[in-house]
């Protein structure tokens, strides 16, 4: 049902790009704006990737430069049976993550200094396990090529005020109303297909982040995390790039809160609630969602634990998150 609605609304967004196209220039500016179109498409198709991590200053990084990180995406990697993706680190305070690329032979993950500093060992392992199952869904090439569109369309939608405007096109023309429609609807439809297509994406991927981890509430205690640092951090790079913002974990623009038509992200809440459900399909209890107050990845102590005695808990030992004694067996794939 996903892929076939998100077809359909990336078909909508085709066909969005085709009809202002025929508005500004008639039979011959659709089939430009189609070959447009199609040529935007091939080129993000082989430089997606490229493209988004270097419009968020992303820095490439590995087992030497960042040691916890690289290891919580390798063994996720491991898990979901992925290839290796390659791994960035963006220098900005909001907590946020995201993932990019064409298929999961050419994909890379990122995530910010903020997400690493803020979160838990456990937590950011739900971060990244979300990321992955986009990799796994391909949603990074959908959601790409539907960034590209709408960029695209605002583009084109823009021209229309210097060469749409009086001009009769095939006995009509849009005039100085008909322009201004455009250049404000023709906008304002590609943003509400490309919202859309993001929200149909995010369940899908927290769940199946959640059975590459096997912890549902590592995921859900991350993502209370950063939607309330996100709502009060301003993510500049994010802020210049808008198009973007539907790849992150959470929406990292600000005014965006409520799960309606215009959010890119389904509500924080539901998705919390449906991940907590989960967690009570597996594990026999609905248990309410506890923030950990485990040590943040960025701590020296936590790096010394881990290079010493490698007793890391949940599914890096196959324990229960936390270490709690009192808590059921709660390793999933990997225990």
């Amino acid at each position: 049902m996903n892929f076939f609605r998100t077809t359909l609304l990336l078909a909508a967004m085709t066909g969005l790009f085709m009809a202002i196209g025929y508005m500004l220039g008639g039979s011959g500016g659709m089939v430009i704006a189609f070959i447009f179109a199609l040529g935007m498409n091939v080129f993000s198709y082989w430089n997606s990737d490229k493209m988004v991590l270097r419009m968020h200053n992303a820095v490439e990084v590995d087992a030497r430069t960042a040691p916890e990180y690289y290891e919580i995406v390798q063994k996720l990697a491991q898990s979901a049976g992925l290839p290796m993706p390659r791994v960035y680190l963006i220098n900005s305070d909001q907590p946020n993550a995201f993932a990019t690329g064409r298929n999961p032979q050419n994909a890379a993950v990122a995530a910010s200094t903020g997400l690493l500093n803020r979160l838990t060992y456990e937590e950011v392992a739900g971060v990244m396990a979300h990321e992955l199952a986009h990799i796994k869904n391909y949603d990074i090439l959908t959601m790409t090529v539907t960034a590209t569109l709408a960029g695209a369309i605002s583009m084109l939608a823009n021209f229309a005020l210097f060469f749409g405007g009086g001009r009769d096109r095939e006995g009509g023309g849009l005039g100085i109303v008909g322009t201004i429609a455009i250049m404000i609807l023709a906008p304002l439809a590609a943003s509400v297909v490309q919202m859309a297509i993001s929200r149909t994406r995010e369940y899908e991927a927290d769940r199946i982040g959640a059975e590459i981890c096997g912890q549902p509430l590592w995921l859900a205690s991350a993502l209370a995390k950063i939607a309330n640092a996100a709502g009060r951090t301003v993510n500049v790079t994010a802020e210049a790039h808008p198009a973007t913002a539907h790849m992150f974990i959470i929406n990292p623009l600000s005014g965006q809160k409520m799960d309606n038509l215009f959010s890119t992200h389904p509500d924080t809440q539901n998705r919390i609630d449906a991940l907590q459900a989960l967690q009570g399909e597996w594990y026999g209890g609905q248990a309410p969602l506890k923030v950990s107050s485990g040590v943040t990845l960025g701590a020296s102590q936590r790096r010394a634990q881990m290079r010493q005695d490698e007793q890391i808990d949940g599914p890096w030992s196959g324990g229960s998150a936390g270490g709690r004694d009192d808590e059921p067996d709660q390793s999933g794939p990997w225990g």
